[in-house]
């Protein structure tokens, strides 16, 4: 498989690997580790600001580098639940093949999981 320069730094440096621990820390995880792809998010929201993200996931490298970037790009108001940018800008960023940009779906969900909670929670 051919890795585009992106995926490969992403995959390679995964900086945003890990977890976070605390009370203002949210999770949110889609995907099986079964079906070979699985991805978790910990965000740290304070104040209404996600002040850090971080991932693990199970998964290709691909999948693994894009999570690493969602993660690292995530910082800002938690009032955007959404993605720091589309699937489909996500999957032409990182030449992602067709059959698998269903695997950023479950990044999508992993990520709204661990956002929607911190919005339950921390800002209504």
């Amino acid at each position: 498989m051919n890795y585009s320069e992106l995926t490969l730094h992403y995959f390679q440096t995964a900086a945003a690997a890990g977890v976070l621990t605390g009370p203002d820390v949210y999770r949110g995880a889609a995907g099986s580790r079964a079906r070979g792809t699985w991805v978790q998010f910990d965000v740290q929201v304070n104040s209404g600001i996600i002040r850090a993200a971080r991932f693990l996931a199970f998964a290709c490298p691909h999948t693994i580098a894009v999570a690493a970037w969602v993660a690292e790009h995530a910082a800002g108001p938690v009032s955007r639940a959404a993605l720091p940018e589309s699937v489909q800008d996500l999957s032409e960023r990182f030449a992602v093949p067709v059959e698998k940009r269903g695997r950023l779906l479950l990044i999508e969900d992993a990520w709204l999981a661990a956002v929607t909670g911190a919005l339950q929670r921390c800002c209504h």
